[in-house]
C-alpha cells in the first residue's frame, strides 16, 4: 500500500486508506482533509509532486485546483454581501457601469453567482486570461446567450472575472488580494489566487490523464464541471501549468492550495460563519450559500444541476469540484468539510475519486457521532 503521511482520527481511517488506494492505482500524488466542527480529523497526503515521481508530495505541497477555486471567490462575495457592501439583487451595472452594454442591464449579481447570467463561454485567446483589464472589457462588451435568470449554463472561466470585477469595483482589491487579506491571512490558510514566484518550488504541476499529453484540453472528454463547448476557447494542461497562469488572477480556475487549506477556509460555511476563532460572516450570511437559484438542465454541462449562490447544491451538502479531480464538499448539518486536491488528472467521465473520499468521510462521521 502507498505510504500516506499526516494525521487522522482512527474513526476516519477509510479516508487515508482511500487515498492510498488511488495512489496504488497509479495516481501521482494528492492530499485529503476532513474538518469537523472546524478542526481537522483527517489531514493526509501521499505520492509525488512531479510526473517523474522524484519529488515527494509533502505537507506544504500545493497544486492548481482549477474550478474548486470558484468556492473561494463565492465565499468572498458572500462576505461582502453579509457586510452590506454587495447587494445580490442589484444589477451588475450598478457596480460596473460598462457591463450594461449589449443589453446586459438586467443581469443581477445573483445571476453571476448561479451560472444563470448568460455569458458562459470564454471566447478570447487563452493569453487574454492573464490580462484582467482585457478580460473584463471583453466580457463587458459581450452579448447574452439567454435572458438572465431563465436558464443556466456553467460559466467555467467567465464566472471568476464577472464576480471578481464586481468585487474589485466595490473594494478596490482583486479577488486574490481580498482573499489573502480578509480570509486566508486571518485563518493561516495556504491558498492563493495569483501565486507569487516565491511559492513556485512547492507547486505540483498537473499531470494529464494516462495516455494523454499536455495538449489535453478541458473539452477533450465527456461533459463535466469543466467541459468546454466547441464555441469556446479550449484550455490545455500546458496552459494551467504555465508560469503566466500561476501569476494571473483567474478567480474561477487559477487557485493554488491543498486539501488542508481548502477545508479550513470552507469550514467557515460549515460552522455558521466562523472557524478557528475567526468570524468571516454571520450565520445567516453563511447560510445564503445554499439558497437555490436554479434547478434543471445546465445548457453547457448537459446534465441536471442545482445551483445556490456560488456553489453547487448536492442533497444536504454543497460545494464544487475542478478539472483534474479536486473537490470540496460542505455539510452544515454535520459541520463537516471534505476536500481533495491532486496533481493527477483522470478522464472526467470516469473520475469518481472525490466522491469516494466524501463517502469514506461520512463513514467516519457516523462513528464519531455515536
Amino acid at each position: 500500500m502507498a505510504d500516506i503521511q499526516g494525521t487522522y482520527d482512527d474513526l476516519f481511517s477509510a479516508v487515508p486508506n482511500g487515498l492510498a488506494a488511488l495512489l496504488d492505482e497509479g495516481d501521482v500524488g494528492g492530499s485529503v482533509a476532513v474538518f469537523v466542527d472546524g478542526e481537522p480529523v483527517v489531514d493526509v497526503w501521499g505520492g509525488f509532486a512531479d510526473a517523474g515521481r522524484t519529488v515527494p508530495w509533502t505537507q506544504d505541497t500545493i497544486t492548481n485546483v482549477y474550478s474548486t477555486t470558484k468556492t473561494m471567490t463565492a465565499l468572498s462575495a458572500l462576505i461582502l454581501a453579509d457586510r452590506g457592501q454587495l447587494d445580490l439583487d442589484a444589477q451588475v451595472a450598478r457596480y460596473w457601469p460598462e457591463f450594461a452594454a449589449q443589453g446586459k442591464e438586467k443581469v443581477l449579481v445573483r445571476h453571476l453567482l448561479s451560472h444563470t447570467a448568460g455569458l458562459p463561454h470564454w471566447e478570447g485567446p487563452v493569453e487574454e486570461l492573464y490580462d484582467w483589464q482585457a478580460a473584463t472589457a471583453r466580457l463587458a462588451a459581450q452579448p447574452l446567450l439567454w435572458e438572465p435568470g431563465t436558464a443556466a449554463g456553467y460559466h467555467s472561466l467567465t464566472q471568476g472575472f464577472l464576480v471578481g470585477e464586481v468585487l474589485r469595483r466595490i473594494t478596490g482589491r482583486t479577488v486574490g488580494e481580498f482573499l489573502a487579506e480578509e480570509v486566508t491571512g486571518p485563518l493561516g490558510a495556504d491558498f492563493h489566487i495569483g501565486l507569487p514566484a516565491a511559492h513556485d518550488h512547492r507547486v505540483a504541476l498537473t499531470v494529464p490523464p494516462p495516455g494523454r499529453d499536455e495538449d489535453y484540453t478541458a473539452g477533450a472528454a465527456s461533459p463535466g464541471p469543466d467541459a468546454t463547448p466547441a464555441s469556446a476557447t479550449a484550455l490545455r494542461v500546458r496552459d494551467g501549468n504555465s508560469v503566466a497562469w500561476r501569476r494571473a488572477q483567474i478567480p474561477a480556475a487559477s487557485g493554488f492550495g491543498n486539501a488542508r487549506s481548502i477545508a479550513l477556509v470552507q469550514s467557515a460555511l460549515a460552522c455558521g460563519g466562523a472557524v478557528g476563532g475567526v468570524r468571516l460572516l454571520s450565520a445567516a450570511g453563511a447560510a445564503r450559500a445554499t439558497e437555490e437559484q436554479f434547478s434543471g438542465e445546465d445548457r453547457v454541462i448537459g446534465m441536471t444541476q442545482r445551483y445556490g449562490l456560488g456553489y453547487g447544491l448536492f442533497g444536504t451538502g454543497f460545494g464544487w469540484g475542478g478539472w483534474g479531480g479536486s473537490l470540496v464538499m460542505i455539510d452544515p448539518d454535520a459541520r463537516m468539510v471534505v476536500a481533495y486536491a491532486t496533481d493527477q488528472m483522470r478522464e472526467p467521465a470516469q473520475d469518481t475519486r472525490g466522491l469516494g473520499l466524501v463517502m469514506a468521510a461520512y463513514d467516519g462521521l457516523q462513528g464519531l457521532r455515536r
